[in-house]
């Protein structure tokens, strides 16, 4: 029998309630114990003394804001889920109530049949916590960029593979989906080609245009064109002798290929303007996403340029062809999330996992990060929910959204799109670059959205 904390300073509300949880009850038992408190000081001395599993508690109190009281609730009776109630309706007190940690928010007169959904999902999840404890993830000691998280034969193939390439400078191509970690295994062959630190630069051949690409590449001399005011150094001779790993040089345009073609032959260049060659002195690491020997075919990549690519070339399977990864990508991947969003979600259900191997991630390792991102940031407590999983939402839909002639309770298309930035905004603590890096948007979309629902600044 689970213990529930009622907190609100309406006597009659309060009796209500008591009656409707005592009520409660499942094939002839009981399901709640319930202890009741009117004011913050009350509320926080039936906490110590019953150690609740849960608490429903009212936004106002008489000698305390009830937002306030999360943390201490939380420090009397543990990591229990909070359920606030309050008879406002604005923006700004939802805002705070999940940003100080409340499970749920519910506006006054609760609908019944929605409270006890709340109230159960709360108590199952605290429950899935207590059962994940032993899946808690700590940080490592030191963690390195570098690290390959794999158990698979391919990727263990895969290592073995860099520990030979490490050993000299030979110019290497990496062939993925897009996702699969392709600027990783670069990075990693850079740090074990150097026995001290060098320069590692990369470049995106496909986020930039080819007018801007050969600058970029080779850098330029003063007056090579409008607006060259001053003489750049490009990328080859920015990495110096460290590693330039040229990304999706597939998508690279066939002027652009013959030159760097003449790269690999030479080891020279020009900056755009210029006629005193260069030396280069970096190994290149190129990657790309398409079937280079397709696209010879087609005649859209250089036979010459494919040969001096593929001097050694690694082949990165898709996600779904490890899946047995998974759960080690998982477990890495929270911790690098948890610290750059400031959470701590920290626990893996058994079933979530399963459930995470059992998913197809066309796109592999990246839409798997960005999958954790978002049910890292909208999970209350420490446990990862699997409703914000892909997919996950429509297993946890509320009653009331399903019973037939209910429209009244179904949101408008503009309120759920707020809530949800809202909450979005409120866990990244108003940092707007993550939130848009959750909510897939640019920085004007969300700054349009803020200003269009008058959502107030985090912070």
């Amino acid at each position: 029998m689970d213990t529930l904390l009622l907190v609100d300073d309406d006597p009659g509300l309060l009796h209500q309630l008591q009656l409707h949880f005592e009520a409660s009850c499942r094939d002839g038992e009981t399901l709640y114990r319930v202890v009741t408190a009117n004011h913050g000081a009350g509320a926080l001395a039936r906490a110590a003394d019953e150690t609740p599993a849960l608490v429903l508690l009212d936004m106002m109190l008489p000698d305390r804001d009830g937002v306030s009281l999360i943390p201490e609730l939380r420090a009397a009776a543990g990591e229990i889920p909070i359920v606030v109630m309050t008879a406002h309706r604005d923006m700004a007190s939802t805002i705070r109530a999940m940003k100080a940690g409340a499970f749920d928010y519910l506006h006054k007169p609760v609908d019944p049949d929605l409270l006890d959904f709340v109230v159960r999902r709360a108590l199952e999840m605290n429950r899935v916590s207590r059962l994940a404890a032993a899946l808690a993830i700590d940080a490592p000691d030191s963690h390195r960029i570098d690290d390959i998280v794999s158990e698979s034969p391919r990727m263990e193939r895969i290592v073995k593979e860099i520990g030979k390439i490490a050993a000299s400078r030979a110019t290497v191509l990496l062939h993925g989906e897009t996702g699969t970690g392709k600027e990783l295994i670069a990075r990693v062959i850079h740090t074990y080609s150097c026995d001290e630190p060098r320069p590692f630069v990369a470049v995106n051949c496909s986020a930039i245009v080819d007018t801007l690409l050969e600058s970029e590449l080779f850098g330029h001399e003063r007056g090579a064109f409008t607006g060259a005011v001053a003489k750049k150094p490009g990328k080859f001779e920015v990495a110096e002798d460290g590693t330039i790993f040229l990304d999706e040089i597939g998508d690279m345009s066939l002027a652009l290929q013959a030159k760097i073609l003449r790269v690999l032959q030479e080891r020279e260049f020009e900056r755009v303007g210029g006629v005193q060659p260069l030396r280069v002195r970096a190994r290149v690491v190129a990657a790309t996403h398409r079937d280079l020997g397709a696209e010879v075919a087609a005649g859209r990549f250089r036979a010459d340029l494919h040969q001096r690519l593929k001097v050694v070339t690694l082949e990165l399977p898709p996600l779904r062809e490890r899946r047995e990864d998974i759960p080690k990508l998982v477990t890495h991947l929270l911790v690098k999330i948890n610290e750059k969003v400031r959470k701590r979600v920290t626990r893996v259900p058994p079933e979530v996992m399963e459930y995470l191997a059992s998913l197809p991630w066309p796109g592999n390792v990246r839409e798997l990060e960005n999958a954790l991102m978002r049910a890292v940031v909208l999970s209350p407590g420490e446990v990862l929910s699997h409703e914000y999983l892909p997919g996950g939402a429509e297993s946890v839909a509320p009653p009331a959204l399903a019973r037939e002639g209910a429209g009244e309770l179904l949101p408008s298309l503009d309120e759920v799109e707020r809530n949800h930035i809202a909450r979005v905004y409120s866990a990244c603590r108003g940092h707007k670059g993550k939130t848009c890096d959750v909510l897939r948007i640019s920085r004007p979309t969300l700054e349009r959205k803020l200003r269009k629902y008058g959502l107030p600044r985090v912070g």
